[in-house]
């Protein structure tokens, strides 16, 4: 009787050990892919610069060099465009709003069509590929979608269920572990990717949120993206800056934002005919086109604008018509197709908006940068809360947190009042028009198989 006994514990032990794993198992698979969206957030941001850097060298290494983006930046848009078509579809643009449009989709295969791990690992790459080209695009955007894709990716490993709670949960470490910004990463997930509050998904943001960011701080350390500035209000002519970059910025943000929803429709429409081709033609246009404009600017409009950006925050004048420049530029990388994002290059288009302000009116040209940041942002992305938190995460600028909210909340109202609908959210609906197309597609030529099969 003993042994039966000894047996039958062992038994029920190993039943209570299998049975716990099984509900831990979903826990541990989650926090691996939350972490690995902090590790593969690090390793794009340094893939990012390191391909900047290389076009930089390669365009300022010889007396003519400065005319080579007139060929490199046309090749590398129409190689982007056509690799995106074909082989990554789907991953064109910023990624956030393929990332809304996948939280809005019920079918498990139309989310897999805008997000997985396929998709993100082209997205890396084009990405990587149009700074190597001179494109005017940043890489948060991009990681936003990486890290939904990451998320989903682990929905399906570890048998959750809660789709729509997890993309939220790898957008949102997305944004943190691109810009060490946590607090922003949370406010994004909730102000811009779903519009309302979700009490059932804040834990899983939250806890992607630490880990990722746990993640990128091992690798990284911790840092501000445009180091630390204590700068206030200290005359009128500052306070002047609130309403001029509020109302200016925001007004900025709507012309892009409504431009490039209104320009997009028209590209699409023109495009139908001989999607893959024309695409190409316009890619190589927008390419010629940005390559010029970056030559004008002595090569202050290709990539990023971080450097231009951060130099701004700490003082620096930009030339006066720098964020015009800097937001055609913008424009054209955003219309022509190729994979990458706007969230940068909007903060140096801000920059160089505040930083004019700033000369013409004799303010502090920190100041005036930051707030013109903050009013550009709100502006663009309709976010009022997630521009706030986020510039005054990379800048650290708590002195000036009254000013810089009250400019957000200005912008943001500016561009509502000129474009009522959100930049992100009217690119989703295209993307869940043509997903629900393509299924619907699919499904035609499956019957149509199987009728004559």
């Amino acid at each position: 009787m003993l042994p039966s006994y000894r047996k039958s514990k062992l038994l029920r032990r190993s039943r209570v050990f299998w049975g716990s794993f099984s509900l831990w198992r979903p826990r541990l698979v989650f926090w691996c892919g939350a972490l690995a969206i902090g590790l593969i957030s690090v390793g794009f941001a340094k893939l990012a610069d390191l391909a900047q850097k290389a076009f930089f060298s390669v365009t300022t290494s010889g007396e003519w060099a400065f005319l080579l983006p007139l060929l490199i930046t046309p090749l590398g848009f129409a190689l982007s465009a056509y690799l995106a078509a074909t082989l990554f579809p789907n991953s064109q643009g910023s990624g956030i709003p393929q990332a809304i449009a996948a939280r809005h989709l019920h079918d498990e295969a139309d989310r897999s069509r805008l997000l997985s791990l396929r998709i993100a690992f082209g997205k890396i790459l084009l990405t990587v590929l149009g700074l190597f080209s001179g494109a005017s695009i940043g890489r948060e955007g991009p990681t936003v979608q990486v890290g939904a894709s990451i998320m989903l990716a682990v929905a399906r490993f570890g048998g959750m269920a809660q789709a729509r709670g997890l993309i939220l949960a790898g957008s949102a470490a997305g944004i943190a572990a691109a810009f060490n910004t946590p607090l922003a990463g949370i406010v994004f997930a909730i102000e811009e990717m779903s519009r309302t509050y979700e009490s059932r998904s804040n834990g899983l943001v939250l806890t992607a949120v630490i880990l990722s960011g746990l993640a990128a701080l091992g690798l990284s350390g911790s840092y501000n993206y445009f180091g630390s500035t204590s700068i206030a209000p200290m005359q009128l002519a500052d306070w002047g800056l609130v309403l001029i970059c509020g109302v200016g910025g925001g007004a900025l943000g709507a012309g892009f934002s409504g431009f490039a929803l209104h320009v997009g429709q028209r590209v699409r429409r023109w495009a139908q005919p001989q999607p893959l081709k024309r695409m190409l033609l316009l890619a190589s246009a927008c390419g010629f086109a940005i390559a010029v404009i970056g030559i004008g600017s002595g090569g202050t409009t290709f990539g990023t604008g971080y450097e231009q950006a951060r130099g701004a925050v700490e003082g620096q004048a930009l030339p006066l018509f720098f964020f015009l420049e800097k937001l055609l530029a913008s424009f054209l990388s955003m219309i022509s197709g190729i994979p990458g994002g706007i969230f940068a290059p909007s903060l140096a288009v801000g920059a160089g908006f505040g930083s004019t302000v700033g000369t013409l009116i004799g303010s502090s040209i920190a100041l005036a940068a930051i707030l013109g940041m903050a009013g550009y942002f709100a502006g663009v992305v309709q976010a009022p809360m997630t521009a706030f938190v986020i510039i005054l995460e990379m800048t650290g600028d708590h002195q000036a947190v009254i000013p810089i909210m009250a400019v957000s909340m200005i912008g943001y109202i500016t561009s509502r009042i000129l474009s009522r609908e959100p930049l992100y959210h009217g690119l989703s609906r295209v993307f869940i028009a043509a997903t629900i197309r393509a299924r619907r597609a699919a499904e035609h030529k499956a019957n149509a198989e199987e009728a004559t099969g």
